[in-house]
């Protein structure tokens, strides 16, 4: 019996929008997007749409070739969730991708350390081998997937200031070639 691939949960802020980079020094291969999802409205109630500044979006459209070439399940796993289809999918030149519905774990704080992202993605994955790529990953994620994950997992951390880099995507093709 075959064994399904690989699921890579992407992130889109940090990873492939590296949103902390100065203005100035927009990482080679970028381009710059300006994107109004629904969700954005959905920030400021009552406020005229006019009056709504769009979002400044890094992409570099080679990434999305590059990630689809790892063979690798990709699912989003972004603040943007279904939005990422739309808005992003297009600039990657990404087919129609799954995305985990955070619900109400969305942007959640919790006290315990752990980040909003981890168990969904956990709940998501069942025992499946994955790879999650974000920039905020912390040791406290790592250690809870190794204690309730029974499968391979990769948690590779992405520099918001740089997205992901040719370093990144050979992490990415040796894990899934284990």
């Amino acid at each position: 019996m075959a064994t399904a691939p690989t699921l890579c949960f992407l992130d889109v802020d940090g990873p492939l929008n590296p949103w902390m980079a100065k203005p100035e020094k927009r990482p080679a291969g970028y381009t710059t997007h300006r994107m109004t999802p629904p969700s954005l409205f959905a920030q400021y109630p009552g406020k005229p749409r006019a009056y709504v500044k769009p979002l400044r979006v890094w992409l570099n459209p080679a990434h999305g070739p590059a990630l689809l070439d790892l063979g690798l399940d990709l699912v989003w796993a972004t603040t943007w969730m279904g939005e990422a289809r739309d808005y992003i999918a297009p600039v990657l030149g990404l087919p129609e991708l799954p995305f985990v519905d955070f619900g109400a774990a969305l942007g959640s704080v919790r006290e315990d350390g752990l980040h909003w992202k981890t168990k969904p993605l956990l709940a998501y994955a069942a025992e499946r081998p994955f790879i999650w790529l974000d920039d905020e990953i912390s040791e406290h994620d790592r250690a809870y997937v190794v204690a309730h994950h029974s499968a391979p997992a990769l948690l590779h951390w992405v520099d918001p200031r740089c997205g992901l880099r040719t370093d990144d995507f050979a992490a990415l093709a040796a894990f899934a070639a284990r």
